[in-house]
């Protein structure tokens, strides 16, 4: 009898590790999730699943699992990403984003990990480097893509120094069911849809002309799933996620008509952010074998139908918020 493949998923109970988890177990994998549940949910974690409440930050803890369940594989997508945020909770993304993913990374090498899978963003490239391109040499300019990048070039080093085999994805805007709808600072469509349940207007930053390419959970959670069987994905980078572009008022049009009402808009100042983002897919394309992705009108329809069942949500304020110098007017009343 084959033993089963044993993975750990950080970050399972939130949006895209709880996807990823769900691949895994159809791949008959034995699944343990571990998550603080700073950002995610109990509710989004398969009963399938193995459950540890706990952060990666706390060395003791992770030591403990990694002896207990000796892990074949593993799924590196706890992190605090907040990409906007970052540069008010530096000391705080830096801690969770970095420190702890060190902590795995170590532990990883000292219990013979086959592949270590990290989600890394594509806030990595920072702005005008378009289409963005694997090749390229990434120019961060918040702390998010900072520490994502830092990981990146660590897990680089393990696997030269001491054979760490893994597989970096840089996914952007991935959207769908089981996002959390009620954080004010990220997740642009939450943030509409959320806000239009409420009889809100949808709050855009600037002139909403700002481009992004929204993808959905499903052209992103499999492929990350599959990593660790396809041999080409070895020590490799790709970027991931949909094709064409949205500015983010045709993204408040699409979500409007989806929820059947008018598109009422809210005009903030604008912060700062890049302005347009989009990314190359031909090497995952030619490695995986994608040959589509799902329309944002249809992943919209889906997030919709879901958010409608689970109801608007109230903000969570985030209390470890360090700089107030700069920060957005609109974030001050969620801290």
């Amino acid at each position: 009898m084959v033993k089963k493949k044993i993975s750990l998923v950080t970050g399972g109970a939130g949006f895209i590790g709880s996807h990823v988890a769900d691949y895994l177990l159809k791949m008959d994998h034995t699944v343990v999730v571990l998550d603080d549940l700073s950002g995610g949910s109990r509710e989004n974690v398969n009963k399938k699943c193995a459950f540890i409440k706990g952060s990666i930050t706390n060395q003791k803890l992770m030591e403990r699992i990694f002896k207990q369940y000796k892990f074949d594989y593993v799924y590196h997508l706890g992190a605090y990403a907040a990409e906007g945020l970052s540069h008010f909770i530096r000391r705080f993304n830096y801690m969770n984003n970095v420190i702890g993913s060190i902590n795995l990374i170590n532990l990883a090498i000292l219990y013979n990990i086959e592949h270590f899978i990290f989600t890394s963003s594509i806030a990595t490239y920072g702005r005008n480097q378009l289409p963005m391109v694997e090749t390229m040499t990434p120019i961060p300019e918040d702390p998010y893509g900072i520490a994502k990048y830092a990981i990146e070039l660590d897990l680089k080093a393990a696997q030269e120094v001491f054979g760490l085999t893994y597989t970096i994805f840089r996914p952007h805007n991935v959207y769908g069911e089981r996002q959390n709808h009620g954080d004010p600072y990220r997740n642009v469509l939450g943030i509409f849809i959320n806000n239009l349940m409420k009889g809100k207007p949808m709050t855009v930053f600037g002139d909403g002309k700002q481009t992004r390419a929204f993808t959905y959970i499903d052209d992103v959670a499999p492929y990350i799933a599959q990593a660790v069987a396809v041999e080409a994905a070895k020590n490799q980078t790709f970027n991931i996620g949909a094709d064409k572009s949205y500015s983010v008022l045709e993204l408040a049009n699409i979500i409007a008509k989806a929820m059947e009402v008018a598109p009422k808009v809210e005009f903030l100042p604008p912060r700062n952010e890049v302005v347009h983002a989009f990314s190359d897919h031909s090497r995952i394309r030619s490695v995986f074998g994608i040959q589509e992705t799902i329309p944002l009108e249809e992943g919209v329809r889906r997030m919709v139908q879901w958010a409608r069942k689970v109801g608007p949500k109230s903000p969570k304020k985030f209390k470890s918020i360090e700089l107030i110098k700069n920060i957005p007017s609109s974030w001050i009343k969620s801290i």
